[in-house]
């Protein structure tokens, strides 16, 4: 049986220093709406420790890369990053039911694809939450509120299923959740001793990078103690946070 999509090592886990690039835009991510003027937007980032040339050559790259629009006033999100906010917003915070212990099978059918079609397939199976028991059996307790896209149709079968194996122990085999624990914990402790902006922002960022690979299982198949609500009723906080500090410094963004 396969481990899927195993943690970091606590090491791997730590705050990496972010760019100005990431800082611009967690800032657009938290205002409403998502647009600050050139000159919000240096004031912002002065608190980030980023400079106004180093913020000006950015903001070029980000317009020319379609990340941002310039606008009458400043620079907005691009609807390209805004979907993409909303998916990260699903998958940081997703919707779940109670669980009656069916679980969702999808079984890859399709042949002769090559190894970038297949890697692909593999990262949107895995950004659905999905493990694969062995090569092209996928599948995942049934307790979220999404659907599976109707484009998997044309590569796979898919269909609700009750393993014979204990559940609990199915889904340990599944994924390293002793090891994403783990990690959760350490992250935990580096947002407790991140005092400064740049600090909380890239532990944060660390923090969403994680929540991104949680299994979000029915709590019955999770070990004791487990952290996964912790670290989103973490981030949560922080979002707000991060949006109380734009709307004070900008005059009510």
């Amino acid at each position: 049986m396969r481990r899927n999509e195993p943690a970091p090592a606590p090491d791997e886990a730590l705050p990496r220093p972010l760019s100005a690039r990431s800082v611009v835009l967690s800032l657009l991510l938290g205002a409403d709406p998502p647009e600050l003027a050139a000159k919000d937007l240096g004031r912002l980032l002065e608190g980030f420790g980023v400079g106004g040339s180093t913020l000006r050559a950015a903001l070029s790259r980000m317009v020319a890369a379609g990340d941002l629009r310039r606008t009458d006033t400043g620079y907005r999100l691009s609807d390209r990053l805004l979907e993409r906010r909303r998916r990260q917003d699903d998958s940081v915070e997703p919707r779940t039911r109670a669980w009656d212990g069916d679980w969702e099978l999808v079984v890859i059918t399709a042949t002769g694809r090559g190894p970038a079609e297949r890697a692909d397939l593999r990262a949107r199976l895995t950004a659905l939450r999905l493990a694969e028991l062995r090569e092209g059996v996928w599948l995942r307790p049934a307790n979220l509120e999404r659907g599976l896209p109707a484009g998997l149709d044309e590569v796979a079968e898919r269909c609700t299923a009750r393993p014979g194996r204990p559940a609990r122990e199915l889904a340990a085999g599944l994924w390293p959740l002793d090891a994403w624990a783990g990690t959760a914990r350490t992250l935990l402790g580096r947002i407790d001793g991140a005092g400064r902006p740049p600090d909380r922002l890239a532990a944060f960022a660390a923090v969403v990078r994680h929540l991104l690979t949680d299994p979000v299982l029915p709590p019955g198949l999770l070990p004791a103690g487990w952290p996964g609500d912790a670290l989103r009723a973490a981030y949560a906080g922080y979002r707000r946070e991060l949006t109380r500090e734009i709307r004070s410094r900008v005059g009510g963004v």
